[in-house]
């Protein structure tokens, strides 16, 4: 077998089927060097669904329970402190109000904190007009983890041949598969903080949406920014400006971080939101691609689906890509 493409996709899906005894080569000219080497690893099923997007909620809880397992195998650190959802104004605070009401309802766990007891839980924060913790969601880094699968699975030239292929290339998906997937560009900025949160905080500053994720040693990731274009992905000066502008305003002690690194990548997304994770339409190709912003987290539950359909034939039929063939017809 071959998995074409080396993100945290490709690559857990390349593990999975090791040890499930396949032999398997990862081919990709530049391993994990793509979307996943820009991602801030939140591990964040509630913070991320929104209406409509119910689908995700669910195999985001089932990717999320695969997690601590396929980190123990590999040796990386999950933070596991839940995610603290904040609303820098009174209208910020009705998005946050809107998405806790939403995950009530699909009976998740939501706790409603006033102006004090966010400020208790992050006392770091600047000012904001209230809250919500999710407990129970994490955050990994992409970068450790597929780091870790790299030592685990092999990555060469195209396997002559191969009697399965898998397509994992993110955004740029070989013909006859390349419009079912577009890329939508993501900025994010790596700083170095002597105040770092102790957990993921996701919120909004004036309507613009923000996260930073805590790594340890004092390393934050900051980041938000989405657009759809074109061109190739790079680090705009609007997107720089835009997440420091928020990401101060939330956590003033930004204003003295040192700047390490801004990354720009494209997340690879479709056209219903949803992943392609099943048969490709071309006899013994399989799709793994589309997972937007959720790759890290779906990523050992894509690997599972994978193994299982090329096993047994099972497919997920909300990831379905032939779903999506049938709509460009």
């Amino acid at each position: 077998m071959e998995v074409l493409g080396a993100g945290i996709v490709g690559l857990t899906v390349a593990e999975e089927l090791a040890r499930r005894g396949h032999a398997v080569t990862v081919v990709d000219p530049r391993p994990a060097r793509g979307a996943s080497y820009a991602a801030a690893g939140m591990l964040s099923p509630a913070a991320e669904v929104w209406y409509g997007e119910e689908d995700l909620l669910r195999l985001g809880l089932a990717s999320l329970d695969l997690w601590p397992d396929l980190a123990a195998r590999l040796g990386v650190a999950l933070r596991s402190e839940g995610t603290l959802l904040v609303g820098h104004d009174a209208g910020d605070l009705q998005q946050v109000e809107r998405q806790a009401a939403l995950l009530a309802r699909h009976g998740r766990d939501v706790v409603a904190l006033d102006r004090a007891a966010v400020r208790q839980a992050e006392p770091a924060l600047g000012r904001v007009a209230g809250g919500a913790l999710l407990p129970g969601e994490a955050s990994v880094d992409p970068r450790a983890v597929c780091a870790a699968l790299l030592e685990r699975v092999p990555v060469g030239e195209a396997a002559s041949g191969a009697d399965v292929t898998v397509v994992a290339t993110g955004a740029h998906l070989p013909e006859p598969w390349t419009g079912l997937v577009s890329g939508v560009r993501g900025e994010v900025l790596r700083l170095r903080s002597d105040d770092p949160p102790q957990r993921t905080v996701r919120g909004w500053v004036a309507g613009e949406p923000v996260y930073l994720v805590p790594r340890g040693d004092g390393r934050v990731v900051l980041g938000a920014t989405s657009e759809r274009h074109d061109a190739p992905p790079v680090l705009t000066a609007g997107g720089t400006l835009r997440l420091l502008d928020a990401g101060r305003r939330l956590w003033p002690a930004l204003d003295r971080a040192e700047l390490v690194e801004g990354t720009a990548r494209d997340r690879p997304a479709t056209a219903d939101g949803l992943p392609l994770v099943g048969p490709s339409g071309v006899a013994d190709v399989v799709l793994a691609a589309g997972h937007g912003r959720h790759g890290v987290l779906l990523a050992p539950l894509t690997a599972r689906l994978v193994a299982d359909h090329l096993e047994t034939g099972r497919v997920d039929p909300v990831l379905d890509p032939r779903r999506a063939m049938e709509g460009a017809r």
